[in-house]
């Protein structure tokens, strides 16, 4: 990868030179750090303040992969996505990481890495969302401020039972993932293009990939990808349109590499799973239930796992108490009201008096 990708993806003249270049990076998401670094490669001037912004950028990549070791080491969980696709970049490029994607063995071992990040840092939010009824999975997001919160993006941990979560409806939750580390990758840059993206549309349905895929992409297409066995993988995961629909749009922009027989034998992959896909429409949408904070709590040393309270079998208005903060689930078509709070906290206390 060099300064010549950079400039074709980004649109810029390279007559237009290295500001120019900065310019267009920093309306796509970090990638001004990615563009920095690459300048800094090949000894571009630049002053001390962009200096001090590229060393903040290795700093926080650097604290996220210390952050994932750590974690993995006491609780067993696991990085997925954008940490393990860095590790396939020239080790002086540096990825984007405006997060860091982490899957859990099991909801114990979420709950454990959570208490460790709300002991360890200034925690400010913990978002929780559960995928699918019985059982379900549990997703947990917890966020606190960059030493400089006035220049630098909050840190980001997200935390999940199920490593692919699907598009809530014809893609289903898969919790595992099971193959070499460049093809679990690839599943997840496919995984990424079933997410709506700003300005509407998902992924690589409504047009081409942000930069940044397409730059994950370009580091993989030296990777020894098996083409039938990554293919049958693919579709195992649900994902043969995704994927092949990302290498089509990278083509006339990147060299394929191995990842154009990774195509190739993606074809007869595609019209099964659109089948599959149209036949799974007319059933019911996995139920997601996103939690509205009521109260933080003291740590719960002694839970394991959350507790789901109240409202039966219905999808709307249960309890959620976890080991560090309770909440009231609500769907996305039904958020809480202030009337559901009310009576909800009620339920909080009678909980905290009598169990």
């Amino acid at each position: 990868m060099n300064t010549a990708l950079l400039y074709h993806l980004l649109d810029v003249d390279p007559a237009d030179g290295p500001a120019e270049l900065l310019h267009r990076a920093r309306g796509s998401r970090h990638l001004p750090h990615l563009v920095l670094s690459a300048l800094a490669r090949e000894d571009v001037r630049m002053g001390e303040p962009a200096r001090a912004e590229l060393r903040r950028a290795r700093a926080r990549a650097d604290r996220y992969a210390g952050l994932a070791l750590d974690l993995a080491r006491s609780t067993g969980v696991r990085a997925i996505h954008g940490l393990p696709l860095a590790g396939y970049y020239p080790a002086d490029l540096l990825r984007p990481q405006d997060g860091l994607d982490l899957v859990a063995p099991g909801e114990a071992a979420l709950w454990q890495a959570v208490v460790r990040l709300v002991t360890d840092h200034p925690v400010e939010t913990i978002d929780v969302t559960l995928l699918g009824d019985r059982p379900h999975h549990t997703a947990v997001t917890v966020r606190w401020p960059a030493e400089d919160p006035l220049l630098d993006p909050w840190y980001r941990v997200r935390l999940a039972t199920a490593a692919l979560p699907g598009d809530c409806a014809t893609v289903p939750v898969r919790p595992y993932l099971v193959a070499d580390d460049h093809v679990e990758c690839l599943i997840a840059l496919a995984e990424a293009q079933l997410r709506p993206r700003a300005g509407g549309g998902v992924g690589g349905a409504s047009g081409p990939p942000d930069p940044l895929t397409l730059l994950d992409l370009s580091c993989l297409t030296d990777q020894p990808f098996e083409p039938a066995e990554t293919a049958a993988v693919l579709a195992a995961y649900r994902l043969a349109p995704e994927a092949a629909a990302l290498i089509d749009l990278a083509a006339p922009l990147l060299p394929l590499g191995t990842l154009a027989a990774v195509r190739t034998a993606l074809t007869p992959e595609l019209a099964p799973e659109r089948r599959r896909r149209a036949e799974a429409a007319a059933t019911p949408r996995l139920p997601v239930r996103h939690g509205t904070l009521l109260r933080r709590t003291v740590i719960r040393h002694t839970w394991d796992e959350a507790r789901l309270l109240g409202a039966g079998d219905s999808r709307e208005g249960a309890l959620l108490l976890t080991p560090v903060a309770d909440y009231l689930l609500g769907t996305p078509d039904a958020s809480p009201t202030l009337a559901d709070r009310s009576t909800a906290l009620d339920a909080l206390h009678h909980w905290d008096t009598h169990c």
